[in-house]
């Protein structure tokens, strides 16, 4: 149930209409609405994606999620070889220790339980079903929030980097540990590992982070970073904090949305409160 605390109006000569595929409503042209890139007048939202929340969601209980290693770690596991869904975020791998570091700290992290599961997965270069190990975590808010770190898409060629690891070195070394343990491996001859992603832009800016030369394959293949052990020595690293960090999340959608003015009317309009 919801309680409403306080109604505003204010006098208006003409309403806006803010107009999506899906809904329609009606505003005072200084209405402020929220966007991707911020609040807007309503009047000038045209072409804009708000965010619009679902009423199912309002209800929902915000994660207390804590900064660190752990934090760090199940947000590189989970960009490098996770799945968002819309209402889970899961982890399917054939190590069995890989599987165990990603459902420890993701419930260090956020407080939620998470435990592996056998299962059977595909293998296309054996042709056949081969056992491996399963976390998933059904939660709409960490989804909503994973895809808000990753800039709205989680898909893995279109996701960018992650910004909010930066906060401290602690969750920056989590995020190296957790997606090199996905997609990653230990170079033999160097102490340095290297990670791998399709995702060019991706590994462009995690480079600049860390200080590295990137050169990424032209053919559209997997490129690949090397990340040295002692990278920190060549401080690159800046803290990002304490914006972007853990926290609030945007609790809905970006949907496009159109605004048009209708004839003009007299009376009172909705007022100034914000709407999400």
């Amino acid at each position: 149930m919801t309680v409403v605390t306080e109604v505003t109006t204010v006098k208006a000569r003409e309403i806006v209409a803010v107009v999506s595929d899906r809904q329609r409503f009606l505003a005072a042209p200084d209405q402020l609405l929220g966007t991707s890139d911020g609040w807007v007048r309503a009047a000038e939202a045209a072409g804009s994606d708000l965010t619009w929340t679902p009423a199912r969601k309002l209800c929902r209980t915000r994660l207390a999620i804590r900064p660190g290693h752990d934090f760090g770690y199940w947000v590189g596991a989970t960009c490098a070889d996770g799945t968002v869904g819309p209402n889970y975020v899961s982890l399917v791998v054939n190590d069995a220790g890989f599987a165990g570091r990603y459902a420890a700290s993701l419930t260090a992290s956020t407080g939620l339980a998470a435990r592996l599961e056998p299962v059977t997965r595909p293998s296309g270069f054996l042709q056949r079903d081969i056992p491996g190990f399963r976390v998933r975590v059904v939660s709409s808010y960490l989804a909503d929030v994973m895809r808000q770190y990753v800039g709205g898409d989680a898909h893995h060629l279109r996701q960018g980097f992650p910004r909010v690891v930066l906060r401290d070195l602690d969750s920056f070394n989590g995020f190296l540990d957790g997606y090199a343990d996905g997609d990653g491996y230990r170079i033999k001859r160097w102490q340095a590992r290297a990670i791998a992603s399709a995702n060019v832009p991706f590994l462009a800016e995690l480079a600049a982070v860390i200080g590295a030369r990137f050169t990424p394959v032209t053919s559209g293949k997997v490129s690949h970073l090397i990340v040295s052990d002692r990278w920190e020595r060549r401080g690159t690293f800046v803290p990002e904090s304490p914006a972007p960090g853990p926290g609030p999340v945007r609790r809905g959608t970006g949907t496009r949305w159109r605004c048009r003015r209708p004839r003009g009317v007299s009376g009172r309009v909705p007022g100034r409160g914000r709407r999400r």
